[in-house]
């Protein structure tokens, strides 16, 4: 029971970790709470610092996921699931200790959790993602149906833990973006240009 607490802690602090602010304030000066959405994750980080930052943010995220979600097996803690210790990486990067508890949206670490489990399914989320993305111009509306498509797949895996971990994930997904939901339906939500 010890470790399994400190597995969950210490998976809170791994996504606890504010890649956009760090990215944003060492290599750039900037706090990118203070410029765009006021976001910490990547899509803030492509519109405020640009590609190279957002990138680097994006892929940090992502690992902050797998690594969480990897504890279990790393610390030989076989009577937790993974996806269970995911879900506390994904709080922490919604809801930082380090960053005044004001993080990004749960995409990427979600899928960065999902990576470390069922890596086959993150792949396909990336590609859906990319397509809806191409399709629409909006970078949330894309996470929202990638969130809704991935639950979908989980469906066909007849994994309960999966299907309820992506359920979760979702649904923190749809609801970290209920500011862009309003601003899509009254058409001022941002579309991107390089794609």
């Amino acid at each position: 029971m010890a470790l399994n607490a400190f597995i969950i802690i210490l998976a809170y602090l791994i996504g606890s970790i504010p890649s956009g602010l760090i990215v944003g304030k060492v290599f750039y000066g900037k706090d990118i709470r203070e410029h765009g959405s006021g976001n910490l994750g990547g899509t803030n980080t492509f519109r405020t610092l640009g590609v190279k930052a957002g990138m680097a943010v994006s892929i940090a995220d992502v690992l902050k996921g797998t690594l969480a979600a990897s504890l279990p097996m790393l610390l030989h803690a076989n009577d937790i699931h993974p996806l269970l210790v995911g879900i506390f990486a994904v709080i922490g990067h919604m809801y930082p200790i380090f960053a005044g508890f004001r993080g990004g949206k749960a995409v990427a670490t979600s899928g960065g959790v999902l990576l470390a489990y069922v890596p086959v399914l993150f792949l396909v989320m990336l590609i859906f993602f990319f397509i809806s993305l191409y399709t629409t111009k909006y970078v949330s509306l894309s996470s929202i149906l990638t969130g809704i498509g991935a639950f979908i797949y989980s469906l066909f895996t007849q994994d309960l833990p999966l299907i309820l971990v992506v359920a979760v994930l979702a649904t923190f997904v749809i609801y970290r973006h209920r500011a862009n939901i309003q601003r899509i339906r009254n058409k001022t939500e941002p579309k991107i240009k390089w794609l």
